[in-house]
Order: structure tokens, then sequence, then C-alpha cells
């Protein structure tokens, strides 16, 4: 696929190379870690690799695998949620990960811009949502404490939907310590900006030291104004 639309700068296209993959490893790799390496999964070779590059380089990646029914399970959320209600979902699904951002680039229209390529996707191929683990920095909830209340109490994915317990060591986002005023992540903002919804628990990754959260967006949810506005970005 072929994405004709830029902003300023900014460019978005998939990876189309090995090379250009491992670009998007090792992006993940500085902004997941820290330093150089490569953030390499076997998920990696199952999904497309978006891209965000200017003048100087990647600035943004992040990767896209779409799926049906029981092949949810076989997903990165899948690995980590017990997703059975959503495997009745009659609609193909998109599962974005490891999204991140280069420090250098901290810019909102490189989140329009994977936004506007996601909406392309989900045009060309009838998705009908979009769903992944939003990522919290840490594995000790406390810090959060404000914005998993906030999730807890406003944004809990329907009972049709709602992700079951599927790993060993979870946090309640509704028994999380309500002192935490840490900020919410920019994804998860603007999933929620657009309709979206979560599980009621995270799950402790000790390996990437971070809180993972199931995020989803039914397409046909998003509000009509913000629909018009991705839809007019690729024009």
């Amino acid at each position: 696929m072929t994405f004709a639309f830029r902003i300023g700068p900014y460019g978005v296209r998939l990876a189309d190379s090995d090379a250009e993959v491992a670009a998007c490893q090792a992006l993940r790799h500085r902004c997941f870690f820290g330093g150089a390496g490569l953030d390499a999964e076997a998920y990696d070779a199952l999904c497309d690799h978006l891209m965000v590059a200017d003048g100087h380089g990647l600035v943004a990646t992040c990767r896209v695998r779409r799926v049906t029914g029981a092949g949810l399970a076989q997903t990165y959320a899948g690995a980590r949620y017990d997703l059975t209600r959503l495997m009745q979902f009659d609609r193909p699904l998109l599962e974005m990960g490891r999204f991140c951002i280069a420090p250098r680039a901290q810019d909102a229209d490189v989140m329009r811009l994977m936004w506007g390529a996601l909406a392309q996707m989900v045009a060309r191929d009838g998705i009908g949502l979009l769903f992944g683990c939003t990522s919290f920095a840490g594995v000790d909830p406390a810090p959060y404490g404000a914005v998993f209340t906030r999730l807890a109490t406003r944004h809990q994915a329907p009972g049709d939907w709602a992700p079951g317990v599927g790993s060993a060591e979870t946090v309640a986002l509704g028994q999380a310590t309500k002192g935490g005023r840490a900020a919410m992540p920019p994804l998860l903002r603007s999933y929620l900006g657009m309709g979206g919804w979560v599980s009621d628990h995270a799950v402790v990754d000790r390996e990437m030291q971070t809180l993972h959260v199931f995020t989803g967006l039914e397409t046909d949810r998003v509000p009509p104004r913000r629909a018009a506005a991705l839809k007019a970005m690729m024009a």
C-alpha cells in the first residue's frame, strides 16, 4: 500500500524491506529500553510496519495486523487477555502495537499522520475495531491512580466485548490508589476522544517494565467530525 499524504515535513508509509523493519525495531528499542539495539519479536513477521519520517529519518512507528475471529488468540493482546467475547465480532479487526515517537519529534502532526494511515486501512479492509495494549511506564500503578480511576469509571468496555483476565499478574483499575497524577499517554487520549474503551485491569509486564491496558475503538463509534477530518487528510 502506498500512502499519498503528508503533513508539513512528515510523510507516512509502510516499511517495504527487512532493513526498514529493522529501523523500526531500532527506534522501538531506543524508545522502550534506551540505547542501541533491536526490539524484535516473533509477532513482527506477521505484521505490517507503519513508518513516519521527515528529512532526517524515522520519527515514529507502529505495527499493525488484520485479524478475524479466532485469530485474536494469536495476537500480542490475545496472549495477555482473554478475548473470547471479541471473537464473536462480525467484522475484521486491526491490532496496533509497539507505537512510539522519537523524543525529537513530539509533534501532534506525527499522531495525525498515523491516524490518517490507519483510517485508510480501515476503509480498505472494512475494519470494525481497532485494538491494542496501551503502555504505562513502570510496573507500579500508584503514579497512575487518577488515570486508572477515570478509566475504570468512564471508559469501560461494553459487556459484549469486555476482555477477560489472561495473565498471571494484573492490577484492577478500579482499585488503584487515587493519589497518582501521572499523565495519560497521548495515543490513549486519542482513542478515548474517538469513543474508545479499555479493559477493567492492567497486565504487569516485568520484561518491558510497563503496565498494559487493553484498548479498543469501534470504528462505527468515531464521531462524524473526526471521521471526516481523517478522510479529508487522505484526499
